[in-house]
């Protein structure tokens, strides 16, 4: 990426304000964005043991406050004191069979959490574009097939998927504020499911082969046939970033996909390109063929065709490529020894080259 199209977040004022800086992706958007010499600050819940933050030590190293987004006072004072110019809103509770465990706290987070953010910051006059990360889930889906475009029906079946369903009817609303009251842009931005090296999370699909190979154990995974779109961290991250650039421009833009290229790979094609690419013979099983007790989709596939347009945005990487650079980051992190903010900087290098 060139510094040449971010001219407009270069020549804000105050800092970008990435909210959920301490998680797997706010982690990975900081460097990205410290990369390419936009100054940034943070808030977030503290980090957690192991994360990608964690084992990198990350404290410290940008402005910072720890702030759950649910404390409305203190992240109004925290908007005041700081003034950014623009927001990139990551904070959220996002994992799905979790959401099931604590449908409240995931409703209270996704969406009064982005109420919050949302009704501050527009008390906040240095503030001019704020982007809130949503979901590919928002949509309605039949497990058809189909790739889904911005203007689908959205639809929440489980949780998770309802809190960030509500979540974009919250942007709708302030995009309307907006319109009438000449506050900040707002725009949603809906992800397929991001891989990359450091992410530790429960119950996601790479975190759960890295942890099975490392185990030296036969591991077990489950639905195989379940497909989603798969797709390096750093891909919807530029994205994030080209659509903060292009809310400067005054374009109507309410909601942008960023998807891989190509059908969704299935689970079990993941785990088997993963297993094929560890140094180390691995051994694992699936158990049970069909989705978990019903409680997530089966097959989910996005169309980025309006990134392409209007952002001129394409992925970097391929799904196998990106299954790939994970299997590499958690290689040469644990079983070589490299220090993880070295093995980000690799990807960074190709990934920006």
């Amino acid at each position: 990426m060139e510094l040449s199209h971010l001219k407009n977040i270069r020549a804000m004022p105050g800092p970008v304000l990435i909210t959920g800086h301490t998680g797997f992706k706010g982690t990975w958007l900081t460097l990205l964005l410290e990369q390419l010499g936009v100054d940034i600050i943070g808030v977030s819940l503290p980090a957690e043991v192991n994360s990608l933050y964690d084992r990198m030590n990350r404290f410290g190293k940008i402005p910072e406050a720890f702030i759950d987004v649910r404390d409305v006072k203190a992240l109004s004072v925290f908007l005041e004191n700081s003034q950014p110019s623009a927001i990139i809103h990551l904070a959220a509770q996002p994992l799905v069979l979790e959401s099931y465990i604590q449908p409240r706290e995931t409703f209270e987070t996704n969406v009064m959490g982005t109420v919050n953010l949302l009704n501050c910051a527009f008390s906040v006059s240095s503030i001019k574009s704020i982007i809130v990360a949503t979901t590919d889930k928002v949509y309605r889906n039949e497990n058809l097939g189909k790739a889904f475009v911005e203007s689908d029906p959205l639809f929440g079946k489980d949780p998770y998927s309802a809190s960030k369903v509500a979540t974009e009817a919250v942007v709708s609303a302030w995009q309307q504020i907006s319109k009438l009251d000449q506050g900040p842009r707002v725009i949603s931005v809906r992800a397929g499911n991001v891989i990359g090296g450091g992410d530790w999370a429960d119950n996601r699909l790479l975190p759960d082969i890295i942890r099975g190979f490392a185990s030296k154990e036969k591991f077990s995974l489950r639905n195989p046939n379940s497909t989603r779109p798969w797709q390096h961290v750093l891909d919807p991250l530029y994205g994030y970033i080209l659509t903060l650039e292009e809310s400067f421009k005054l374009t109507d833009t309410e909601s942008v996909n960023f998807g891989p290229s190509g059908e969704s790979l299935t689970v079990s094609e993941v785990a088997k390109i993963a297993a094929d690419h560890w140094p180390n013979q691995v051994s694992y099983e699936f158990k049970g063929l069909d989705i978990e007790e019903n409680r997530e989709s089966l097959v989910l596939q996005l169309d980025s065709t309006k990134a392409r347009q209007i952002l001129n945005w394409k992925p970097k990487w391929s799904q196998q490529e990106s299954i790939l650079k994970t299997v590499s980051w958690w290689n040469l992190v644990l079983n070589q020894g490299l220090d993880p903010i070295d093995a980000c900087k690799q990807d960074l290098e190709e990934f920006l080259n």
